[in-house]
């Protein structure tokens, strides 16, 4: 397994005071999906979770890191607690409202009960090879 960081970059935050604060509250929004649709792209697999695969904040989250730890398949994630701004965003891109949030090839795949369905019907092994 390998983790990559959403890395909170400074250039991201909007600016408080002055008149460039309402276009930066603009654009802060459009640099943070970039970025996440980049994450999304360039790894084969990632889960958007709550906490980190050894340490899961959530059952969901917890389950989903289970099931794809048992196919030995490489995967990254991204704490979505860690990164509140992931948080907010990714259902706008995914259209998909909770976590966690498998994507395979660039593709959502789904949650947890759809993981889970696809596990058990041996779906998902086809997947991830």
């Amino acid at each position: 397994m390998k983790k990559n960081i959403f890395k909170q970059d400074s250039s991201i935050k909007p600016k408080k005071q002055g008149s460039d604060s309402q276009k930066n509250k603009v654009n802060w929004p459009k640099k943070v999906i970039k970025d996440i649709k980049d994450q999304i792209s360039d790894n084969k697999v990632l889960l958007f979770m709550k906490g980190s695969p050894y340490q899961p904040q959530c059952g969901f989250s917890s389950k989903v890191a289970q099931i794809l730890f048992s196919y030995d398949v490489e995967f990254s994630y991204i704490d979505v607690l860690e990164f509140p701004e992931v948080r907010a965003n990714l259902p706008k891109i995914s259209d998909w409202p909770t976590f966690p949030q498998l994507f395979v090839d660039g593709e959502l795949v789904g949650g947890c009960d759809i993981i889970t369905e696809m596990h058990e019907g041996d779906e998902l092994s086809t997947l991830l090879t």
